[in-house]
């Protein structure tokens, strides 16, 4: 057990305070789920290495009774190994499923909602930290900033659309981790918070499925979703030509438990033997 119950956390932040890393913001929550205080390091982009005492130039990087844990996953299985008497955070069994959930994730609305806020990214950043992520972003991205973020109004429909699998997931079950949260809820809301910290424009409809999900990992652990540095994830409105920004028929596929006998699929089977 820890001597103390408090961990060490470096967080990585913007000039408004709000943590910006997904994967340090799963990582708090992480760290909360298991029971812990946080002694909190802030602190932007540059600088980590001196932070850190020359440990890690990446985030997010825990201390636990004087021993360095690097690395989300890394510390994820720090903390199960090191306490199992507290609530699990991933089972061996779904941790081979979150990295499939993950890996869709980042390529469908994560990763495409960084292309959306690039230069918004970089204009929250501390001051000290601009130079460095125009340099480093716009070597990985091979254009300016501004233009990789221009016509976000354009792509934002599509991203939204495409979060069908996660609404579907959460459709019949209260959590990613079902009856309660665990490690694939914090890391999914990570990508939002992301998105939260520096989308000045919203990325979900008001009345997205998702939002009661989103709403209720805002409010874990005394709300700490809720920093008001944070920008309103929701109010994203559809124009003319767009995509459905969610579906809001009843899902005709996947898996749901809808064949109770020959009533219940009658219709669906005189409407495709027509």
């Amino acid at each position: 057990m820890s001597r103390s119950n408090t961990i060490t956390f470096y967080d990585l932040t913007v000039s408004t305070g709000a943590t910006i890393s997904p994967f340090v913001w799963a990582t708090k929550y992480a760290l909360l789920h298991k029971g812990f205080e946080l002694d909190v390091v802030p602190g932007g982009f540059t600088g980590i290495l001196e932070r850190t005492g020359g440990k890690t130039e990446r985030l997010p990087a825990i201390v636990d009774n004087g021993q360095w844990v690097l690395d989300s996953m890394g510390i994820v299985e720090y903390l199960d190994e090191k306490y199992p008497d507290r609530p699990i955070l991933l089972s061996d069994t779904s941790k081979a499923l979150l990295r499939a959930l993950d890996t869709w994730f980042w390529n469908t609305a994560v990763g495409p909602w960084m292309f959306c806020f690039c230069a918004d990214y970089r204009d929250l950043s501390f001051p000290q930290d601009h130079d460095y992520i125009t340099r480093s972003r716009e070597n990985m991205l091979g254009r300016k900033l501004e233009d990789v973020q221009a016509g976000r109004e354009d792509r934002l429909p599509g991203i939204s659309a495409a979060l069908e699998p996660l609404r579907v997931a959460l459709k019949e079950s209260p959590w990613l981790g079902g009856n309660s949260p665990n490690y694939a809820d914090y890391r999914i809301m990570g990508g939002f918070l992301f998105t939260a910290s520096v989308g000045k424009v919203p990325v979900l409809a008001d009345d997205d499925p998702l939002r009661d999900w989103v709403e209720r990992c805002l409010d874990l652990y005394g709300g700490i979703g809720r920093h008001p540095g944070l920008f309103p994830l929701f109010g994203l409105k559809q124009r003319d030509g767009d995509p459905a920004l969610f579906v809001r028929a009843a899902g005709m596929g996947g898996i749901y438990k809808r064949n109770t006998g020959p009533e219940s699929t009658r219709a669906e089977t005189e409407s495709i033997n027509r």
